[in-house]
């Protein structure tokens, strides 16, 4: 258990009831705004009331998922809560408002997670999920940690994935997500629904292959899968990357 789950008297185990994903876009002219709100507000989020785990990230295009692949015009909070009040509390902080000014367009994905394995920051964020069925779109999350010696050979394995990843059917949305520009890298991937999450996950030939790579490459000194039911989405859909798929038009604004 973490330091900060003692002091609150959670369990790692424990499932929040409220995952939230916002994503900022802003303008190339407001960059060093944006790498100072950077710097300064990690720790505020994290102290904000309600937060049981926060992090800021930057994102990549979803193109190669590589050091070459960062977008420096959207940005990225994931907020773990201790309930939906809390969270309602967000836009009206300093970190929101902050971020609420420099922005061009904005999102919040609302999540409940469905699936965990792994951690992050030595923590478990998203408990010990039951799992269980959901109808409609669901949201991929993948985060590691790379082994400095093992960063090489994990670059070179990553591109066929990325490709495959593109033409996935029922995919929504993919950008990468890092904590800094080299060795903390992560997706996210938004599906029509789970089975086509499933598909890819499992059943793609290129995607496979990485995993059953994995525990003989040695690639991650810490990494973390999880997976989320997205039960609401507010604001700008286009911001997430979010296409059009069969009878699933791109939409800005609304519900999921």
């Amino acid at each position: 258990m973490s330091e900060r789950s003692e002091r609150t008297g959670r369990h790692s185990s424990d499932v929040p009831e409220l995952v939230t994903l916002h994503v900022w876009r802003i303008a190339r002219s407001a960059l060093p705004r944006a790498l100072t709100r950077m710097a300064v507000d990690p720790r505020r989020l994290r102290a904000l009331p309600g937060v049981r785990f926060g992090k800021l990230l930057g994102t990549g295009t979803g193109t190669g998922f590589g050091p070459g692949d960062a977008d420096l015009t959207r940005w990225a909070a994931l907020t773990v809560w201790d309930s939906p009040a809390a969270a309602a509390g967000f836009d009206d902080s300093p970190v929101g408002r902050a971020w609420a000014r420099i922005a061009q367009a904005q999102v919040r994905v609302d999540l409940r997670p469905l699936s965990s394995r792994g951690e992050w920051s030595g923590e478990r964020p998203f408990g010990e999920p039951p799992g269980g069925r959901v109808a409609g779109p669901v949201l991929a999350l993948t985060r590691a940690r790379l082994r400095a010696r093992r960063a090489a050979t994990f670059w070179r394995a990553i591109p066929p994935v990325a490709a495959a990843l593109r033409d996935a059917p029922g995919l929504l949305a993919r950008f990468g997500v890092g904590e800094a520009p080299l060795g903390w890298q992560g997706t996210v991937s938004v599906w029509r629904d789970p089975t086509d999450l499933v598909a890819f996950a499992y059943r793609h030939p290129e995607h496979r292959a990485a995993i059953m790579r994995t525990p003989t490459a040695g690639w991650y000194a810490e990494e973390l899968f999880a997976r989320f039911e997205i039960r609401d989405v507010v604001g700008d859909r286009t911001v997430l990357g979010w296409v059009a798929d069969g009878d699933q038009a791109t939409v800005k604004g609304g519900r999921a």
